[in-house]
């Protein structure tokens, strides 16, 4: 994944780019990692040089209790962000367990049919206890999700957008991803991204043909909705596929412009770092940092 004609990065460019950028969801599909190789290599992506770009390690609460024997009292601790599919009954029980070397700065919570909509955020407040653990709710494709949304952007927490999955079902359209988008932002919500996202540009899968979302498509739809852009823009720049058209966008935004909209996409989740982390590089929008005087 290659694109011509461009300039090197600077360092700000770079932090603002990618600073946090990718949620570590190693144990999910496709990656589908053994939860002891997923701890070891997480810690291996926080002693690399590219470690401001790693966000926690996201894993599902019933393996809360499982790291007690993966976590060493001689390491640093564990940044975890634990996600809840079923809604937010097992947030206490979960972190009732979780063992003290292991960070939880996050959850997400998802709501599933026959979830209530109404009080959902103080619910899942409720049950995290007072700790300061920041609280992402997937935002439903149906038609609960203006009530989900309007239930977030009160209580200040953040969305979550499932962008694909292990199903062709599970991607939404260019037009869908557009819409919803477009709904968080005019609902002053920031959002993380999850499932099908780990490469930088829409793409074809070669191995199950699903159509996939390309993240910087999405930073760059962010930042343009945020300016007051139709759905039909939004939609242009979720199909764009040149890897020369992607990189001149997101340079073009400067630091000033990707800080504005990393705001509003705070981050995704990806069962590879090294994909994205490639696909920067290879984009000339990352650069090693041993790199940078040669």
């Amino acid at each position: 994944m290659r694109a011509d004609s461009r300039t090197t990065p600077d360092i700000e460019f770079q932090a603002a780019l990618t600073a946090g950028l990718v949620d570590d969801a190693a144990v999910f599909p496709p990656g589908s990692a053994t939860l002891p190789d997923a701890v070891m290599w997480h810690g291996e992506y926080r002693s690399s040089w590219y470690a401001d770009m790693v966000g926690p390690l996201v894993l599902p609460g019933t393996a809360a209790e499982s790291l007690r024997a993966l976590v060493s009292p001689a390491g640093r601790p564990l940044p975890v962000c634990f996600t809840f599919p079923a809604g937010p009954g097992t947030i206490a029980e979960t972190l009732a367990v979780t063992p003290a070397l292991v960070e939880v700065g996050a959850v997400e919570v998802a709501v599933p049919p026959g979830e209530t909509v109404e009080g959902l955020v103080s619910r899942i407040t409720s049950a995290l206890g007072g700790r300061a653990i920041e609280t992402a709710v997937e935002i439903p494709r149906d038609e609960r999700r203006d009530a989900v949304l309007a239930e977030v952007a009160a209580a200040g927490a953040r969305a979550k957008l499932r962008t694909g999955g292990d199903r062709r079902e599970l991607y939404p359209t260019e037009v869908e991803l557009a819409t919803t988008l477009r709904a968080v932002l005019a609902a002053g919500v920031s959002f993380k991204a999850t499932a099908g996202l780990h490469r930088a540009l829409r793409n074809t899968d070669p191995e199950t043909g699903f159509e996939q979302h390309g993240f910087l498509n999405l930073l760059l739809a962010a930042e343009a909705g945020a300016g007051g852009a139709s759905r039909d823009d939004l939609v242009s720049l979720l199909a764009e596929r040149s890897a020369e058209r992607i990189a001149a966008l997101v340079q073009q935004l400067g630091t000033a412009g990707v800080e504005r909209a990393r705001r509003h996409f705070t981050s995704f989740g990806s069962c590879s770092v090294i994909d994205p982390l490639s696909d920067l590089m290879g984009l000339g929008l990352l650069v090693p940092i041993e790199s940078e005087d040669s």
